[in-house]
């Protein structure tokens, strides 16, 4: 009965230090690539995976070996995916707890680690002061949300001396509307695209206080602004966008602010 007890014993201790071990194993596969070159992260935490609303916080750093500091004296209140978060493919593996992808026209922001892409916007210069490299978006720009199409969630300027297509009309940028006043890309889906994942994801102005977004993050055009003035092409900037609680699970192992 003693050797019975003692193999239960051991056989559960066995088990549990197996479960900690996957645990583990989990947390670490998704591990972040904040490398030592990155020395601006803009974070954005919402209350729970199903939140249309979030704040945002943008932290620096002189050097990988010094402490992140706040950039914004308080948080700036964002508005997100109008059905929340799932996780998106940036530059980390999503930790396998059970929430869904993000998918084209799901209405989801995707979550996770990004790199940010290019600064576009209407009027022929960015904002006084902004350092990001900018494209004015004319009349023949377009940005792709067609899973079948070789420009998947992709940006395409188009010569109409040698034909306007046919999927043009529905995938122009230049609509008039002041929400795309400014529109800094989050590379979501990028390099290489998966069709159907989700496309055309970007930082951009607000259409209203209360009115959730497609899946991209907006704010006031003022909160943008600073945003845009702030970022540092040098100093390798990353948007991390998580539910709360994931965020204080995951902090420590993706070395996050």
């Amino acid at each position: 009965m003693q050797s019975q007890k003692i193999c239960r014993q051991k056989k559960s201790s066995a088990l549990l230090i197996l479960g900690c071990f996957f645990l583990l194993w989990s947390v670490s596969s998704a591990h972040a690539q904040l490398g030592r070159a990155v020395r601006q992260v803009i974070v954005t935490r919402a209350a729970s995976w199903d939140s249309n609303t979030a704040s945002m916080q943008c932290w620096q750093r002189p050097s990988a070996a010094a402490a992140w500091q706040p950039v914004f004296e308080k948080p700036v209140p964002v508005l997100l995916g109008r059905k929340g978060l799932a996780w998106g493919r940036g530059v980390f593996n999503p930790p396998r707890n059970g929430v869904p992808m993000k998918v084209e026209k799901d209405w989801k922001a995707p979550a996770g680690v990004f790199h940010l892409g290019s600064l576009f916007g209407y009027a022929a210069t960015p904002p006084s002061g902004t350092r990001w490299p900018y494209i004015q978006v004319g009349p023949w720009d377009a940005y792709v949300d067609d899973s079948t199409s070789p420009f998947y969630n992709q940006h395409v300027r188009i010569d109409p001396r040698q034909g306007i297509p046919p999927w043009f009309d529905k995938q122009k940028m230049r609509l008039g509307d002041a929400a795309y006043k400014w529109m800094l890309e989050i590379r979501h889906n990028q390099r290489p695209a998966a069709p159907g994942y989700g496309s055309a994801i970007f930082f951009h102005v607000r259409r209203g206080p209360d009115k959730p977004s497609a899946g991209c993050t907006t704010m006031a055009e003022g909160d943008l602004v600073r945003l845009l003035r702030w970022i540092d092409p040098g100093a390798s900037p990353h948007y991390v966008l998580l539910p709360r609680a994931d965020y204080a699970a995951l902090r420590s192992a993706w070395g996050l602010p």
